[in-house]
């Protein structure tokens, strides 16, 4: 049984990083299509007003805090997340324990070049990983259904959708039945950081729990969709009890 905690009505999986890995990989072993949620505070604030994406959160199979502020206001709910699982960490959590073995990937999203570029440098990182296909995240309805059947032609362990949120975890919900992935995971940016055109933050900044300000910082240009962080902060308070 899973044992969940709510953030604003957002369902989260109360578990480690060690934890969702094991999860994650379990899914692939069970019947039909699976989806990963890895929301941060701004994808909970979207779902207060965005009842779609409200629902894909609470139907998804694993639900993780990819924010620290996710963590903390976990506090005010009746149980609480011990740490940060970042959807980036997790996806290459699995990459690496699944690089040995006859699971695929499918990488989708990402400017043109982006997700090749990424594709590229991971089975170069983790050498055995099977990288069956890729996409980037520009397509007309025409294109879409062509990306459709190739994925579904692959038929990958486990497909990387990265289109940004929501628009992602829309896309996975409306198509997982038709692309015979096992399972699906939002990663928004990360084919940027896989391919070096985005570098994460120090360690000093992630184990702080500061990423958040080292984005601002480098990405200036971030700073309306980091506005969104007192709100929720704010938010949290407000209800905290109820």
């Amino acid at each position: 049984m899973r044992k969940l905690t709510h953030v604003l009505g957002v369902p989260f999986d109360a578990m480690t990083m060690e934890e969702a890995v094991a999860k994650a990989k379990s899914l692939l072993r069970e019947e039909g299509g699976h989806i990963i949620c890895t929301p941060n505070p701004e994808i909970v604030m979207e779902a207060q007003k965005d009842q779609a994406l409200m629902d894909i959160l609470k139907g998804a199979d694993l639900v993780v805090p990819d924010g620290i502020g996710v963590v903390w206001a976990s506090k005010y709910s009746e149980i609480r997340l011990t740490e940060r699982v970042a959807g980036f960490d997790l996806t290459q959590n699995l990459m690496a324990d699944l690089a040995a073995t006859e699971h695929t990937f499918y990488f989708f999203g990402g400017a043109p070049g982006v997700a090749s570029t990424a594709a590229r440098k991971m089975m170069k990182k983790y050498p055995g990983l099977k990288v069956v296909g890729v996409h980037n995240g520009f397509f007309d309805e025409k294109e879409e259904k062509r990306i459709i059947q190739d994925i579904k032609a692959k038929s990958p362990s486990i497909l990387l959708v990265g289109l940004g949120a929501p628009k992602q975890e829309k896309w996975i919900y409306d198509n997982l039945r038709l692309i015979d992935a096992k399972v699906a995971i939002g990663v928004g940016g990360s084919f940027d950081v896989m391919a070096g055109n985005v570098k994460r933050a120090p360690m000093i900044f992630r184990k702080l729990g500061l990423e958040w300000f080292h984005r601002l910082i480098t990405q200036p240009t971030r700073w309306k969709r980091m506005m969104r962080l007192p709100k929720f902060a704010l938010t949290v308070l407000k209800t905290k009890g109820r």
